[in-house]
């Protein structure tokens, strides 16, 4: 066989959404009960188990740390049934860990797949300042203007006031600076408490209310959010944001630009990239795991770059079944 790399020639999606279909199924047994440890390794365990299966020769780029930190999707860790096509992972098999262990809203499983040396290594940055939008701000935001200006010309492109406008923000005391700037303006505000993946494509998903996201929040999650944007039509930007002297000179000394603005193309070099996202609670942008007496429904979203294309998918399990499924893979 030939040595050189085969980039995926089929949509990937439609068979990445079993796996985080499993993981929410998996994550959603553990809602409300406190232990964000617990549902995130049986999320881990259950991403796995199916991955394994998928025709892939795939590298975690976007995981949960290095090898030492296994049996989490670490980065390195080689996935996929070792067939090509050879792919760049990014995987969250929780977005909203906090949320899922406190039953609160908008928690979802997910990943990101692109060809191979295609995905941003964000390095030892582990946080950084994101600006997202759907695809009517896509060329009329930056990230580098004043939030007033960008809320005014992403007003003036939508054809309606700024008071109409909704942004997205993670609640934490180092954006107590956007919110006020934002208020200032007259738009609303949708705070979260966790989940900016979510947070982030709902502002290209109509049916979410949401316009644009603005603040700080984890790089990784900043590279699965692009194969769904790229999909979506919409845009993001971000600078990286080193938490401590520490990460600053790390970053400097591997070579990164921290006033560079990275944009979508930056995080995934290629339209070939594929995202699949399940909600594991209810939220604005999925439904939830339901558990019914007679099935267990979850709600997808399934998206491919190359074709723009983005697939709702409710899917119903049998309750034996999927009991099956998990006593076979030892979980």
């Amino acid at each position: 066989m030939s040595s050189e790399w085969i980039s995926p020639d089929r949509n990937l999606a439609l068979e990445l959404v079993r796996t985080t279909e499993a993981a929410a199924l998996a994550a959603a047994r553990w809602m409300g009960r406190g232990d964000k440890i617990g549902a995130d390794q049986a999320a881990v365990d259950a991403m796995r188990s199916v991955l394994d299966g998928v025709q892939m020769d795939g590298t975690v780029i976007i995981g949960e740390g290095e090898k030492d930190e296994a049996p989490m999707l670490y980065n390195g860790e080689r996935i996929g049934n070792g067939q090509p096509p050879h792919t760049d992972i990014a995987v969250d098999p929780i977005d909203g860990t906090t949320l899922t262990a406190t039953g609160q809203a908008g928690a979802i499983a997910v990943i990101s797949v692109a060809e191979k040396g295609s995905m941003y290594n964000p390095g030892p940055v582990t946080y950084m300042e994101k600006l997202a939008v759907g695809p009517s701000g896509k060329g009329i935001v930056d990230i580098r203007l004043p939030i007033e200006r960008n809320l005014t010309a992403l007003a003036k492109a939508q054809g309606r006031p700024v008071r109409d406008l909704n942004a997205v923000v993670l609640d934490r005391p180092r954006h107590q600076e956007i919110i006020d700037e934002i208020r200032s303006t007259g738009a609303r505000i949708t705070l979260i408490s966790d989940g900016d993946v979510a947070g982030a494509i709902a502002t290209a998903w109509p049916e979410s209310g949401v316009d644009i996201l603005f603040g700080i929040g984890g790089t990784p999650e900043g590279v699965i959010t692009a194969a769904a944007l790229k999909s979506m039509g919409g845009d993001l930007q971000g600078r990286l944001w080193p938490r401590n002297d520490e990460e600053r000179e790390a970053a400097l000394e591997q070579g990164y630009d921290l006033d560079e603005i990275i944009g979508l193309d930056d995080l995934i070099t290629s339209d070939n990239c594929f995202f699949a996202a399940t909600g594991i609670t209810d939220g604005a942008l999925l439904k939830g795991v339901h558990f019914g007496a007679d099935a267990i429904t979850t709600q997808s979203l399934v998206m491919r770059g190359r074709s723009g294309t983005v697939r709702q998918v409710e899917a119903t399990h049998r309750p034996s079944k999927v009991a099956e499924l998990r006593a076979a893979e030892g979980q």
